[in-house]
């Protein structure tokens, strides 16, 4: 019997219980739970958080498969912030799609993805359940920033741009040590397993049964002469292109199926943003990650001082362009990724209860409806630039 809307899944991690908080804020009137390992861990979070001791514990752990089915029996929809999810993911996948209930998490790990898509999406379409990842900061973003454009394009020029460049123009924010674990395990992972290795650079690895054209590189700098500008390479383009192209694929390739997409930052004109460019592509992401460890994150100044603005761009064939701009003035990893995924698990319950199930992108289940919600409940900017 569902007794609760949502259960925040991992209450008392960082990233969890800054949506624990979002929750408290924004839905304050949402029937719904804190589950994690460690009772003690989610009241002291509840009290920390100012969360009301009416909101229920719920005591559940991986190791448990009773515990977990327990949970999952027990709610619409589980949002969980437990990761590294090639770690830690899989049980409460195999819960969900075995109950039907739906499922949100922020992974950016796509062997894990690619695994619950071979191993769980026929039961999951079976039962009903809508099992969504990658609903945070990557890849809800740019999965709908593309979206939105294309929309966009058929309704101006009747047909989808066949190549669309997603562009980061401006970001700030910190990592946590969640993020930091997640890309160590994959990383690990593709290193002592050369068809791992293979797969993770093959822009069409969450599209079994289909491979694309050749994509854009995008893995060094270049000068972007449609756009004026020098860009350098984007560290999360190796997950949002995959969720990309596998959300034209269940879209019934509603962007073509020879579509290409690519993702960079844009670093400006001229000999600086040469500079910027390869100073960005010469940057040591692990190395600067290595230091932190579970629980690590920004703080409260970091998060809401953070901001990012991407612009996602295409030319039609009789040379007419158009672009959308995505965008939010938090932190993107966690500030604006608990907005996110926090909307993304009540969209899935009150704006598309009738969408099918299955192993799934965000675009394709949700739509216009996460769009509408992001910017009316979270603040967020998705507006067509030109």
């Amino acid at each position: 019997m569902q007794t609760y809307d949502v259960v925040v899944y991992g209450a008392s991690g960082f990233t969890g219980r800054l949506v624990a908080e979002y929750i408290q804020t924004k839905h304050p009137d949402l029937s719904w739970a804190m589950a994690g390992r460690s009772l003690t861990k989610l009241s002291a979070v509840r009290e920390e958080m100012g969360i009301p001791n009416t909101v229920p514990l719920l005591q559940a752990d991986v190791s448990d498969p009773t515990s977990i089915k327990d949970m999952v029996s027990a709610t619409k929809v589980v949002i969980t912030t437990v990761g590294p999810y090639l770690k830690y993911g899989e049980p409460l996948v195999a819960a969900c799609a075995e109950v039907g209930t739906d499922y949100v998490d922020l992974c950016g790990e796509p062997p894990f993805m690619w695994d619950m898509i071979e191993k769980y999406d026929a039961a999951a379409k079976a039962s009903g359940a809508r099992i969504v990842h990658s609903c945070g900061y990557d890849s809800i973003p740019f999965d709908l920033g593309v979206y939105m454009l294309q929309q966009e394009a058929k309704s101006r020029f009747g047909v989808p741009f066949k190549e669309v460049k997603g562009r980061v123009r401006g970001m700030k924010g910190d990592y946590s040590g969640g993020t930091a674990l997640s890309g160590a395990e994959t990383t690990k992972l593709a290193q002592s397993n050369p068809d791992v290795m293979r797969r993770l650079f093959s822009p069409f690895a969450l599209t079994p049964g289909f491979d694309g054209p050749k994509q854009p590189a995008g893995h060094k700098p270049v000068y972007d002469e449609d756009l004026g500008t020098w860009a350098a390479p984007f560290y999360m383009a190796i997950i949002n292109t995959k969720n990309v192209h596998r959300s034209n694929m269940l879209m019934g390739h509603a962007y073509g199926r020879d579509f290409t997409y690519s993702e960079m930052i844009t670093t400006g004109p001229g000999d600086a943003g040469e500079a910027a460019a390869n100073a960005i592509a010469s940057a040591d992401t692990g190395a600067e990650t290595a230091h932190l460890k579970a629980g690590d994150g920004p703080d409260k100044h970091a998060r809401e001082a953070g901001f990012y603005d991407l612009v996602f761009t295409g030319v039609s064939e009789t040379g007419e362009r158009a672009s959308v701009k995505v965008g939010d003035d938090r932190d993107p990893g966690y500030g604006s990724t608990c907005k996110i995924i926090t909307e993304a698990a009540l969209c899935l319950i009150n704006d598309v209860p009738d969408a099918p199930g299955g192993v799934l992108t965000p675009a394709p289940v949700f739509g216009q409806a996460i769009i509408d919600r992001l910017r009316d409940n979270a603040g967020m900017v998705f507006e067509v630039e030109s």
